[in-house]
């Protein structure tokens, strides 16, 4: 079940990211931007994309090499779950946010928890 988990997350990633690379404008849609100028497109390629790639990579490395998958599995889940908890300040700062930064949210907390309860069940089985 644990690289089921993985592998979704890895998807997850991986597709953010390539959208990232080829249409950074259609990544900002989702935060009602029309359009983006060239330091912003280049920002969500960054971000978004290569990061997205990069995480991807790294999960799917965690499927393949023992010695790294505890690490990567607890230190992605994290990420997802500070991504999540930025989110809850900015809901509670600004008190409303749009369907879509409540759809990432819920996706952040779902993911981020579902790979910290596999890293958990890794460390279990450890000791």
């Amino acid at each position: 079940m644990n690289d089921v988990i993985i592998y979704i997350a890895a998807a997850f990633f991986l597709l953010m990211g390539l959208v990232a690379l080829v249409n950074p404008p259609y990544i900002a849609s989702f935060l009602s931007l029309k359009s983006l100028p060239r330091d912003m497109r280049h920002e969500v390629r960054a971000v978004y994309g290569g990061f997205g790639i990069a995480m991807s990579a790294v999960l799917i490395a965690a499927t393949r090499v023992d010695s790294i998958r505890s690490g990567v599995i607890l230190t992605v889940s994290l990420a997802l779950l500070g991504m999540a908890a930025g989110r809850l300040v900015s809901l509670s700062v600004d008190r409303s946010v749009g369907k879509y930064p409540n759809l990432f949210l819920a996706g952040e907390l779902l993911l981020g928890g579902l790979l910290l309860l596999s890293w958990m069940s890794l460390a279990n089985m450890d000791s």
